[in-house]
C-alpha cells in the first residue's frame, strides 16, 4: 500500500510541484494551505509522513505551531520542515518541537525524495522481526526494542524515533564514539552536522526532566559523541 504523504504548505505552485515529484516516486499525496484545514484533517487520520511550511498564510510561525500539535497526537510520525527560512534560530525551534529533520527550500526534488525515503525506510523496521535483544539494560537505562520505548530509573522518556535510534546506537558500546554518519545510519537520516548536534541537546534535555544529574551523552570534540556510565 502506498505511503501517504501530507504537503503543508500555503503556496500553491510549490505545492504542486512538491506533490507532482513525490506521486512520480509512487506516494500518495494530500495537500494543505494552512494550518487548520490540515490539522482538522490530521485529527482525523494522519499521514504516515508530513512536510511542513513554517509560514503559513497570515501565520508567521504556524507550521511551528502545527509541529506542536501533531507531536501531541504522534511521537513517531515522522515531520520534516521544508521552508525557505534558514536561520539557526528557525532550525532549533522546529527541531526542539520535535521535527525529524529541517531543509531548506534550496535542496533538489532528487535529495528531498531520498530524505523522505529514508525515513519509510526506518519506519519498515519498525515492522520487521524483533531483534533477538528485544530488552537493552544499561544500569539505570532501559530501551524495549518491541515497544520503542525507553526509560531512565523506571520513568518513561518520550524521544522521538530519531532519537531513540541514536540512543541506540550510543548504548550498544558504551565508551565508543560514534561519529555523524555512524549515527545518521543507525537513525536512518541524513541530515548535517547542526542538526545532529541539536538532536544530541534535545536528548539530554529530555532524560534532564525525569534525572536533572543525567549526564550519559558524552560529547568528544572533534568526533563524535559516546554513551558513558554514570
Amino acid at each position: 500500500m502506498a505511503k501517504t504523504i501530507a504537503i503543508v504548505e500555503d503556496e500553491p505552485a510549490i505545492r504542486e510541484n512538491y506533490a507532482a515529484s513525490l506521486r512520480k516516486q509512487g506516494y500518495q499525496v494530500e495537500m494543505y494551505g494552512n494550518r487548520p484545514a490540515a490539522l482538522a484533517a490530521f485529527n482525523k487520520k494522519l499521514p504516515d509522513l508530513a512536510l511542513l511550511d513554517i509560514g503559513l498564510e497570515n501565520e508567521i510561525d504556524g507550521g511551528f505551531e502545527l509541529c506542536r500539535s501533531l507531536r501531541s497526537i504522534s511521537s513517531t510520525l515522522p515531520i520534516i520542515f521544508l521552508t525557505a527560512r534558514d536561520s539557526d534560530l528557525d532550525i532549533i525551534s522546529g527541531l526542539r518541537l520535535g521535527a525529524d529533520d529541517y531543509l531548506t527550500k534550496d535542496i533538489s526534488i532528487p535529495n528531498l525524495c531520498a530524505r523522505v525515503a529514508a525515513f519509510f525506510r526506518r519506519q519498515e523496521l519498525l515492522s520487521a522481526p524483533p531483534a533477538k535483544e528485544t530488552i537493552i539494560k544499561r544500569n539505570n537505562l532501559t530501551m524495549d526494542m518491541n515497544r520503542f520505548s525507553v526509560h531512565w530509573k523506571d520513568q518513561p522518556v518520550d524521544l522521538t524515533l530519531t532519537e531513540f535510534w541514536m540512543v541506540h546506537t550510543l548504548v550498544l558500546h558504551p565508551g565508543h564514539v560514534k561519529n555523524r554518519e555512524q549515527l545518521m545510519q543507525d537513525a536512518k537520516i541524513v541530515v548535517d552536522d547542526a542538526t545532529i548536534t541539536s538532536h544530541i541537546k534535545r536528548i539530554r534535555k529530555k532524560f534532564q526532566v525525569v534525572d536533572k544529574s543525567f549526564d550519559c551523552v558524552d560529547t568528544v570534540y572533534g568526533m563524535g559523541y559516546r554513551w558513558v556510565e554514570q
